[in-house]
């Protein structure tokens, strides 16, 4: 006897994948999860192959891990996925301390975020319409 599964948050075509306490701050990570809403998800790892932003490798690996989680854990197709949720949330701020001149100190915080990408499978009637 152990406890009963919880039952499953997500739609039975979605999977999801998230990354905790991602070094940057949610503002500069939300400009990145804006660019890949609602795209394809072949598209949107383009996208994020090529951005010239420091946290679009990461955001590019939870995205990875999304589509690899609908595809083995879930058994979605992996060409009608698209990216329907991509969340953004503050995490902790780690405070330090700069010395500066004349015997002054200068306060420096350091942002965490936390990130959660949903995919989706599209219906078979809606692949050919692209977001």
């Amino acid at each position: 006897m152990g406890k009963q599964a919880a039952a499953r948050r997500l739609a039975d075509n979605e999977a999801s994948a998230f990354l905790r306490a991602l070094r940057s701050s949610a503002q500069k990570l939300n400009l990145v999860a804006q660019t890949i809403r609602g795209k394809d998800a072949a598209d949107a790892l383009a996208e994020l192959t090529f951005s010239r932003r420091r946290i679009a490798q990461d955001v590019r690996k939870v995205l990875q891990a999304a589509i690899a989680n609908a595809e083995n854990n879930h058994q979605l197709d992996v060409d009608r996925l698209y990216v329907k949720e991509a969340t953004v949330g503050r995490a902790f701020v780690m405070k330090r301390f700069h010395t500066r001149g004349r015997g002054r100190s200068a306060r420096i915080e350091k942002h965490f975020a936390h990130l959660s990408i949903v995919v989706r499978e599209r219906a078979e009637d809606e692949v050919g319409e692209g977001a």
